[in-house]
């Protein structure tokens, strides 16, 4: 909860990633809130409260994912509105004339995603969402201390700096509102 609440201030799409991971790790202790307060809240460095806390957010997002039909897989409500937003603001950002190195940053990555597309990515999931999904299988590879292959430590790297740029944007976007037109 306290990582999360950081992430969304500062990064929209580290804090997406994140929330994809705590739902894996709510998946991985069998969505049992007992099992996570003790196997995993309990070795943080918090107190008592802040423990208390995050077990409650815990439990809320269990609840979530039991009444959203996804304990499985799949993706919360909240995580799907939030790739939604930056979604359309990719798409607002596109079609602008005043984000011209938005632009070029997409269109250096689109080869990427058109690769990730025909390897059998979901074809109904947005450019977005390729992207980030791209971003959180590589970082899941790591996790496991996986080989990465040069080429796609490459397209990642790519990836990560127009995210990188999206995620600016959203911020900026959030605090002062873009003019687009």
């Amino acid at each position: 909860m306290f990582i999360a609440q950081e992430l969304r201030k500062k990064n929209i799409a580290e804090y997406l990633l994140y929330m994809w991971q705590v739902e894996d790790t709510i998946r991985a202790f069998g969505c049992s809130l007992q099992r996570i307060k003790a196997e995993y809240v309990e070795r943080f460095d918090y107190t008592d409260e802040q423990k208390e806390e995050e077990v409650d957010w815990f439990g809320n997002l269990i609840r979530m994912m039991n009444q959203e039909g996804c304990r499985e897989q799949g993706h919360l409500q909240i995580n799907r509105v939030t790739m939604q937003m930056l979604s359309d603001l990719h798409q607002q950002l596109l079609a602008s004339p005043k984000f011209p190195f938005y632009n070029a940053a997409y269109y250096k990555v689109l080869p990427f995603i058109v690769e990730l597309r025909n390897r059998g990515a979901d074809k109904q999931e947005n450019e977005i969402e390729t992207c980030m999904n791209a971003l959180y299988g590589v970082m899941m590879l790591r996790l496991q201390k996986k080989e990465i292959t040069p080429n796609t430590a490459h397209a990642v790297k790519e990836i990560t700096t127009f995210i990188g740029m999206l995620s600016d944007y959203y911020k900026k976007d959030k605090e002062e509102g873009l003019k687009f037109e």
